[in-house]
């Protein structure tokens, strides 16, 4: 980022609010593309912020969210009367932003039919039985079996930044920034009944077999991307990839989850 005033790309979910702002902020502050600009601002939700990640990530830009969504975790809050319209605030939000830096998981999945596919994700993988059949999966961290059965309607392996989306509501802990761990958390698991997940190093490499696919088949999905039909799904931590969210200092992203862990509404 510059010490001036930074270079912006606008980008917008398809929503109509988004879609009027993202015209307002470029036409005041000039538009670049995403390769040439210091900065990515996403418009929308949280749903919007994981789509811009895995489309421009790659580029080592810091993203900026404004919450123009219905679920805005990993977005900046607009300020009345001074949130994003042009000439109040934008840019001195930007410079005064604290930085997140993220590491992704990456997902490898083999399918029945021989398929391997790969994918990141942000928040979480989350395993899922495909149909009324509960799914059998075998779990091994760093190649030793922990667990020969898990009787489930799934299992995820979450982020720290996304161990408040699906894995809170799958009763999952809430994992601090910078901890360097990650959560495994079972969904519904109906055997072992007790069992409760855990909280793993970011660096373990966990490993699912699916047991009886063909009976029981179950899809896997990293963020928003699904692959059906899987028989096993190795998942571990992005050794070689980041990426930089920036957050208004009052509500940083740390003490969002701070506060997502003494919520008592």
């Amino acid at each position: 980022m510059t010490t001036t005033s930074p270079r912006l790309a606008f980008l917008a979910s398809p929503a109509e609010e988004a879609q009027r702002l993202l015209k307002e902020l470029a036409d005041h502050h000039g538009a670049h593309a995403p390769q040439d600009a210091d900065v990515l601002v996403a418009l929308g939700g949280d749903g919007f912020m994981l789509q811009t990640l895995h489309r421009h990530a790659s580029l080592g830009k810091p993203v900026y969210g404004l919450k123009l969504g219905t679920i805005g975790f990993l977005m900046n809050h607009q300020r009345d009367g001074s949130s994003a319209v042009p000439g109040h605030g934008l840019i001195e939000r930007i410079h005064a932003a604290e930085p997140a830096v993220l590491r992704p998981l990456e997902m490898v999945a083999q399918t029945e039919s021989g398929a391997t596919v790969g994918s990141l994700a942000y928040n979480e993988v989350s395993l899922l039985r495909q149909t009324r059949q509960a799914a059998h999966l075998q779990i091994d961290l760093n190649g030793q079996t922990r667990l020969d059965e898990l009787i489930c309607d799934g299992v995820l392996v979450a982020t720290p930044a996304g161990s408040t989306a699906y894995n809170f509501s799958a009763h999952g802990p809430i994992l601090p920034l910078g901890a360097n761990v990650i959560a495994l958390t079972p969904i519904a698991a109906f055997r072992p009944r007790r069992w409760r997940g855990a909280v793993l190093k970011a660096d373990t490499e966990v490993r699912f077999r699916v047991s009886d696919p063909y009976k029981r088949p179950v899809s896997a999905t990293a963020d928003s991307h699904e692959v059906r039909d899987v028989v096993e799904v190795m998942i571990r931590e992005s050794q070689d990839r980041t990426v930089t969210l920036l957050f208004d200092p009052e509500h940083n992203l740390e003490e969002r989850m701070l506060a997502e862990q003494f919520n008592s509404g």
